[in-house]
C-alpha cells in the first residue's frame, strides 16, 4: 500500500506497518511461504478470507514488491504468486514471530 502519508513519514515502524499492517497480509505471506502458489491454493489455505479481500491484498503485496505475480496465458489462464527476495526476508521475521508466540502462549494452535 503505497500511501504518500506513510512513505514520507520518518518513522520506520510506521512505514513497515503501511506495507504489512493489515489483518491478512502476514497470513498471506506465511501461507505462500517459499512456494509458488495460485490464487485458489492461497484461498483454500486461509479459508476464512473473502476472494475480494484476498485479491486486494495480493495486489498490494505485489505493488510493495513483497510478492511477484506471474500470469500464464496457456489453454487455462492462471496466475502464480511467489515471494520476492524482500518477501523471503519478511517471511523469516514472521517465522520468528510464530516461534515467539509458541514460547509465550499456552493456547498456540
Amino acid at each position: 500500500m503505497k500511501d504518500n502519508i506513510f512513505l514520507c513519514h520518518n518513522c520506520p515502524m510506521t512505514r513497515t506497518m503501511a506495507s504489512i499492517g493489515s489483518k491478512w497480509k502476514p497470513i498471506i505471506i506465511y501461507s505462500i511461504g517459499l512456494n509458488t502458489r495460485r490464487f485458489g491454493e492461497i484461498f483454500a489455505r486461509i479459508e476464512i478470507i473473502s476472494k475480494k479481500v484476498l485479491a486486494s491484498q495480493l495486489k498490494e503485496l505485489v505493488e510493495d514488491e513483497i510478492l511477484s505475480r506471474r500470469e500464464y496465458n496457456d489453454r487455462l489462464k492462471h496466475v502464480d504468486y511467489t515471494l520476492t527476495e524482500k518477501g523471503v526476508e519478511l517471511l523469516k521475521i514472521l517465522n520468528q514471530l510464530t516461534l515467539w508466540n509458541a514460547k509465550f502462549n499456552e493456547n498456540t494452535i
